[in-house]
């Protein structure tokens, strides 16, 4: 191809209608046609990025091979297409403007009057096309956060009118998801909100090629013909993306309504070769018709929000996949585990994952959980603070460290088991100052993880201030603790084990962010297979 072609992903009339889901669908089916194809984000906010915000706020963080903290969609779209992303397919307006006023202070704008426009749009225009102008892609899909009509949104909105402009007019597109509500008083779907939303878009300059029409029943064609002709698109170009069982049919969906088909057309790309999706078929096959079900408990403290752990669910809809089993995944608490709790709910699982998190709040409960886990035989992974939480239940009722825990719950606790890193301990800043990225471990022979993985040396993301203190280490590998994976460079402990237990390991890294729909992760799919393996003990 000539140059990158370019895809703005749009939303209206109301949030979370899946602007992701549908960039991934549509990036899938291209990738799958043979197509280059990567996916960016462009987030609203003001915040440099994710990273210092509260789960509640904005659902999980999600961290990238080169550390990037961003946006969880970039997980949808690594686990969609099998591409790592990168800094680049994040971008934040309080990281538009603080690189505008850095330029500034340089003297970059020769003493001129910095605007909205030409500088911040500029910006923005030339943070779309750093991915383009790579020559790695054929296409880009950019999806633009919010709404339209947001005040946040309109350097974003006016950006895209702009490059538009210059690109030519078969060089992008713009695709513009909304919803058709179904009234049931009135017994019949509503097309006004979609109307209107598409008018705010055109009072801005930009006219969609594409409508995706998200909606509870299916659309007649008297209902797409209408809107075709109120929104001056072709009736081909409406398409409806009706509620499907799982994010995982909507590629499908997307393509036999064609939107694959269209936006080749409308960018001048061939569309000759079928797409091929066998792998994705056979992973939803798989996905279901389980032959098996295992009941595993996800302890944590954000767990009324499920997109606080978002990559962690889906790597077991990998992972279950995988085994053909179907994953239940209990959610529990972790302020609020009592002995009931543990009699009538974690006594019954096949599998506990301890999640990932920050500050004291729920930590008690969830050492409770490892201890029952290690008692009882019950498959266990610990991932990052859950490993963390291993080794300080291994520390207090094995070793007999009283009081042991990590000096982030008790900086004046007389065992620190757990501790801030030693590069972390002159740190003032919160925002991406982390360990983060994806960083080397070594794996031990004759150990669980070297089986899973079947490599000596693994890659690993990591998003951590707080390590195992070596001081500890020798102490509890004689009461029995196993550490079985550590960074070559740092002597960092990454994967701990007890080898008396039918399966339990502890990491500090993050599994859940590298597994995807094509490459299910392995320590996922052997805790499942060890979970199932205890289901049927």
């Amino acid at each position: 191809m000539a140059s990158t072609k370019y895809i703005f992903v749009t939303g209206g009339v109301s949030s979370s209608l899946g602007k992701g889901i549908i960039a991934a669908s549509l990036a899938k089916l291209l990738q799958a046609r043979g197509y280059r194809v990567t996916i960016q984000k462009l987030d609203p906010y003001i915040n440099i990025d994710p990273g210092t915000l509260n789960p509640y706020e904005h659902g999980e963080c999600y961290v990238t091979d080169d550390g990037a903290e961003t946006d969880l969609d970039l997980g949808h779209y690594e686990r969609f297409l099998n591409v790592a992303t990168s800094q680049a397919n994040n971008v934040t307006t309080g990281r538009i403007y603080q690189s505008v006023i850095d330029k500034e202070r340089r003297g970059e704008f020769l003493g001129k009057t910095v605007q909205v426009i030409p500088h911040i749009t500029n910006e923005i225009k030339e943070r779309i096309q750093i991915l383009g102008n790579n020559g790695d892609y054929d296409i880009v899909i950019t999806e633009i956060g919010g709404t339209v009509g947001d005040i946040e949104s309109l350097p974003y909105i006016e950006s895209i009118r702009q490059l538009k402009w210059e690109l030519g007019k078969q060089n992008s597109l713009v695709i513009h998801l909304t919803l058709v509500p179904y009234l049931a008083a009135a017994g019949e779907l509503k097309t006004k909100p979609t109307q209107h939303s598409v008018k705010t878009l055109m009072e801005s300059g930009i006219q969609a090629d594409i409508l995706v029409l998200r909606t509870e029943h299916e659309l007649s064609e008297d209902l797409r013909a209408k809107l075709a002709r109120f929104c001056n698109v072709e009736q081909e170009a409406v398409i409806e993306s009706i509620d499907a069982s799982t994010i995982y049919d909507v590629p499908n969906l997307m393509l036999d309504e064609g939107l694959d088909t269209i936006t080749l057309s409308k960018l001048d790309l061939s569309d000759d070769v079928s797409p091929d999706l066998d792998r994705w078929q056979e992973f939803l096959k798989r996905h279901k018709n389980p032959k098996s079900e295992v009941t595993i408990g996800l302890i944590g403290k954000y767990v009324e929000l499920q997109d606080s752990y978002k990559s962690i669910l889906e790597s077991f809809i990998h992972a279950g996949a995988e085994n053909e089993v179907k994953v239940k995944v209990e959610s529990i608490h972790s302020e609020f585990i009592t002995d009931d709790v543990i009699k009538n709910k974690i006594s019954t699982l096949d599998g506990l994952l301890v999640a990932p998190g920050f500050g004291e709040r729920g930590i008690e409960g969830k050492i409770k959980a490892v201890q029952y886990a290690r008692e009882n035989n019950i498959p266990f992974l610990g991932i990052c603070l859950g490993m963390q939480m291993a080794v300080i239940e291994y520390g207090r009722n094995v070793c007999g460290l009283q009081d042991a825990n990590s000096t982030e719950m008790n900086p004046d606790t007389p065992h620190p088991v757990i501790d801030i890193m030693e590069e972390q301990k002159t740190v003032t800043d919160m925002g991406g100052t982390m360990r983060l990225g994806a960083w080397e471990c070594e794996l031990s022979d004759d150990s669980i993880v070297r089986e899973v993985y079947e490599a000596k040396t693994i890659m690993e993301r990591h998003r951590h201030r707080y390590e195992f203190n070596d001081v500890y280490r020798e102490q509890l590998e004689k009461a029995g603790l196993k550490i079985t994976g550590t960074n070559p460079k740092t002597g960092l402990v990454e994967i701990i084990e007890l080898p008396e237990h039918p399966w339990f390991v502890g990491v500090q890294y993050h599994p859940e962010y590298k597994s995807t729909v094509a490459s299910p992760h392995p320590l996922f799919v052997a805790f499942v297979k060890a979970a199932l393996d205890k289901s049927n003990r």
